[in-house]
Order: structure tokens, then C-alpha cells, then sequence
């Protein structure tokens, strides 16, 4: 065997695994895609997916940011930037296309692409099974996020960012500057890229912990990189607005402790997060892993930002694995990929390795069939929980108009109808001022002065309520009329 013969022999097996390893992390995609698929409707049940839809919507049909409110009468004329604008569009546009059917195809195929990134970058460090194993438990661990709202277009970012700047660190390299174009897309896609600078904090420590000031040069690198985060952030129609509309709510927001998803963690609602936290607390205990104390703060973080915001539930579930990653494959072997690339390729893997070019076309002739028949054979729409979709049939065949007083949960679909709401889900920057907590009283003992009141201040010509809406009796008392009632709505009107 000659030298180029040798060369070839030794590089093949190299080549067969890292085929095989991208096999197994591509394949998430279309299993987790298949999984979500069954469950598409429940992907539209938030509220405020159709507010979501209008502004972007909106903003593609006038070429222009909002300053003001424009969709609540309440709140009419007072500031309101639309920071999540790109997010916003993309759902637009995915509703132009294909409806309601769209917008599900491209969260779906979101998240498919998110946990896919996520198997990758844990397979750099832990063999492909064990990767896939922890991402797609991952994705089963945040599946309460799964709404069709733009913080879902942020999830692939904050893997590569976090990633990549963690790899950066225990490589001892500076920071890759084309991440801070990833950071421009995240801020004009979602409010959450501050966590970006926390996240890339969090990993000039862990660089500080293993250099201990002996590279000054790359400290300053790095500092200098987060010193060009906040800037380049700043790159958005809205600029600096963007950054303090985070700490509105952030910071003595009062709806937050009104909304399911800014609320504490509760076990009682979501036990299977609970059983993870459990497990993860225990498998720390009993493997004594060793990971610094830079990553040990992280962990630290991001539970804490999870156990007091639940929407947050991502960053712990999410992000863990991929910072601890290396350690775990450093301290156990058996399960790191070195050792899975030394190993002899197993029928499957040889399989994946042959086949490549083929079951990647054939995969995607099936996602695009896929895609065709999630669009086409039958249609999804969000349920009437939140649609209203027949009292708004009853509202425009009876010509009903004026200010309207409406539940929460329906001021998206008001919105999305070019109807100006009561409330609704922008509370990260309007209905504040004790706006929030007056109209929570409103459907408490003793209320019915409250709400009394507010419909004189706000002229309020008629109500659209969930059927279960506290308030009701209220309006009954005070001689409102029930125009429409089913098992999800009731309208009122002003009684002769």
C-alpha cells in the first residue's frame, strides 16, 4: 500500500462517522417536526398570536414602524414600538402564504431546525446517540413555549450564540465577531436579546476562570466584544428603545404577576419540568462532574430566571446541556465522541455513512410532501377560546360598533379583526398605570362599583367576555343585555 493508499485507508472511517454523526442530528428535524405536526392547532392556542399576525401584517402593508398605539382605545396615542418587528413579519408572511396553516408549517420547522442545532453542537462534544437523546429531551422539556409567536424564530440563535461563544472560551479564543451579526437579527426579531449580553458575560468569566489574567490581549478581545453587543443592537428601527422596552418589564411591570407566563414556576403545572430540574439536581450530586465555577453561576442563572419567570424555561433546559457538553464528555468517556469516532461503525451507522447524499435527497422530497399536506389536506385554525370566531360573526352581522370592554384572552383576535380592544396581550409596554390590576378587580368580590366605573370612563358601547369571565354576573346586575352567548363567548349590550 503506498503512502496516498494509507492516507485514503486512515481518513474514510474519519469521513463515515462525521457523516454519520450529521446523519443523526439532521434525522432530528424531521422526527421532531413529525411529533409537533400532531399537534399543530395547539401551536396557535395562544391569544396573542393573532395581534402577532396583524402587526406584521400591517407593517408590510405601510412601510412604516409604529411609535403609537393604533389598536386599543384605551390606550390610544400613547408611546408603543413594535420591537419584535422582524418576528412579526416573518408570520405575516407565513399567513399570506398559507394561512393559518403557514404560520404552524414555520414555527414547526423552527423548532425541528433549533433541536437539530442543538444535537449537532452537543455532538461535538458527546457521541451522536447520546446527543440526540439529550436534545430531544430537551425539546419535550420546552414544549410549553411552542406558540406561534416570534421568541420561537429566536431559538436557533441562542443556540449557535451560546455555543459558540462557550466553545470560544475553552478553546481560549476571542469571541468570532460574525456573531454580532447574529445578535443584530436577534434584536429585530425579539426583546430577549439582552440575555445574549448575560450569555456571552457568563462566558468571558468562564475564559477568566481558566486563564486566570495570563492573556490580557484576549481579555480585552473579549471585552471588547461585549462592549459591541449593546451596540450593534442598537442596529433596529427603534434603537435604544428596543433595549429599555426589555426593562419595562424587567422591572416593576405590573402585569407580570397577572400573566400565566411571567408567573413563578409551578410544579403542579408543569410536573415533567419538575421531574428534569429533580433529575438534573441528582445526576449533578452523584457524578461529582466537575465544571467550573463560571458554568456552575450559569446553571445558577438560568434556573433562577426559569423558577421566577416560567416562560424563561428555555434557557435552562436548552442551554445547560450545551455548556456542561464538554465537561461530561472530558469526565466520562464512554460517552464522548472521541471515543465513539475510535469505535468500529455499527450496521446502522455504516448505513447512514454510504447512503448519505441519498437519504438527504429522500428526506427532503419527504419534508416537502410533508409540508404539502400539513398546508393542503386540511386546515388548522386557532380554537374560538381565543377566535371568538362566531360572536365576531355576530358582532359584524348585527353592525355592533363603539368602544368595546373585552376579556384578555380575546384582544388578539380584536386586534387582527380592526377592532381597537379594552386590553390586550401588549402589556410589556401599555395598559400600566394600575390599568392591569383595575381591571383584574373589576372581576372580584366587590367589583361590580369598579366595573361599574369603567364603563362610564370609557364609554364602553358593548362586551365581549369569555364564558367564564368572573365579570358576568356583574353585567347582569347592571342591566346589560345578552345579546350572544355560546360555550366560549358572551356578548353584552346596554339594557333599554
Amino acid at each position: 500500500m503506498n503512502a496516498v493508499q494509507a492516507t485514503m485507508a486512515a481518513v474514510s472511517p474519519v469521513n463515515d462517522a462525521q457523516r454519520a454523526r450529521l446523519m443523526f442530528c439532521l434525522l432530528v428535524a424531521p422526527l421532531v417536526a413529525f411529533a409537533l405536526s400532531a399537534h399543530a392547532v395547539e401551536i396557535l392556542q395562544d391569544p396573542d398570536c393573532w395581534w402577532q399576525v396583524k402587526v406584521g401584517l400591517d407593517l408590510l402593508a405601510n412601510r412604516t414602524f409604529p411609535l403609537v398605539d393604533s389598536y386599543s382605545h384605551t390606550f390610544a396615542g400613547q408611546p408603543w414600538i413594535a420591537k419584535e418587528w422582524l418576528g412579526q413579519v416573518f408570520l405575516a408572511l407565513a399567513y399570506t402564504a398559507g394561512g393559518w396553516n403557514g404560520v404552524a408549517v414555520l414555527i414547526i420547522a423552527t423548532i425541528a431546525l433549533t433541536i437539530s442545532l442543538l444535537s449537532w453542537h452537543l455532538s461535538a462534544w458527546l457521541r451522536p446517540t447520546a446527543a440526540v437523546g439529550l436534545a430531544l429531551l430537551a425539546a419535550a422539556m420546552i414544549s410549553p413555549i411552542y406558540t406561534a409567536r416570534p421568541h420561537v424564530f429566536t431559538l436557533p440563535i441562542i443556540v449557535i450564540w451560546t455555543a459558540t461563544l462557550f466553545r470560544a472560551a475553552r478553546n481560549e479564543q476571542a469571541p468570532p465577531l460574525w456573531l454580532l451579526a447574529l445578535l443584530v437579527l436577534w434584536a429585530n426579531l425579539h426583546a430577549t436579546f439582552t440575555v445574549g449580553f448575560v450569555i456571552a458575560a457568563f462566558a468571558g468569566l468562564d475564559l477568566l476562570g481558566r486563564t486566570r489574567l495570563s492573556n490580557p490581549m484576549l481579555l480585552a478581545k473579549w471585552i471588547a466584544f461585549g462592549l459591541l453587543c449593546p451596540l450593534v443592537s442598537l442596529i433596529n428601527p427603534y434603537g435604544v428603545k428596543a433595549i429599555l422596552a426589555t426593562f419595562t418589564v424587567a422591572y416593576g411591570n405590573e402585569a407580570v404577576p397577572l400573566i400565566l407566563e411571567w408567573r413563578p414556576f409551578d410544579a403542579s403545572v408543569q410536573p415533567l419540568q419538575e421531574v428534569g430540574i429533580l433529575l438534573f439536581v441528582f445526576a449533578l450530586l452523584v457524578s461529582r462532574l466537575r465544571i467550573g465555577w463560571a458554568k456552575a453561576l450559569f446553571i445558577i442563572f438560568t434556573l433562577h430566571v426559569y423558577l421566577t419567570h416560567s416562560r424563561f424555561i428555555y434557557l435552562f433546559f436548552l442551554l445547560v446541556p450545551i455548556v456542561i457538553a464538554a465537561e461530561v464528555a472530558e469526565q466520562y468517556p464512554a460517552l464522548s465522541l472521541a471515543k465513539w469516532m475510535a469505535d468500529k461503525r455499527d450496521g446502522l451507522e455504516r448505513f447512514f455513512a454510504r447512503w448519505f447524499n441519498q437519504i438527504c435527497g429522500i428526506a427532503g422530497v419527504l419534508a416537502v410532501g410533508a409540508v404539502a399536506v400539513l398546508t393542503s389536506a386540511y386546515r388548522i385554525e386557532p380554537s374560538q377560546k381565543t377566535s371568538a370566531r362566531d360572536a365576531l360573526a355576530f358582532v359584524e352581522s348585527h353592525h355592533l360598533s363603539g368602544n368595546v370592554l373585552n376579556s384578555y384572552n380575546f384582544g388578539g383576535t380584536l386586534i387582527f379583526h380592526g377592532i381597537k380592544t379594552f386590553i390586550d396581550g401588549r402589556t410589556d409596554q401599555l395598559f400600566l398605570n394600575g390599568f392591569m390590576k383595575t381591571d383584574a378587580e373589576m372581576g372580584r368580590s366587590g367589583g361590580k362599583p369598579i366595573l361599574q366605573a369603567q364603563l362610564k370612563k370609557y364609554a364602553i358601547d358593548w362586551a365581549l367576555l369569555k364564558a367564564d369571565d368572573s365579570r358576568i354576573p356583574y353585567f347582569d346586575e347592571l342591566g346589560w343585555k345578552r345579546a350572544y352567548s355560546d360555550k366560549y363567548a358572551v356578548i353584552y349590550v346596554p339594557g333599554a
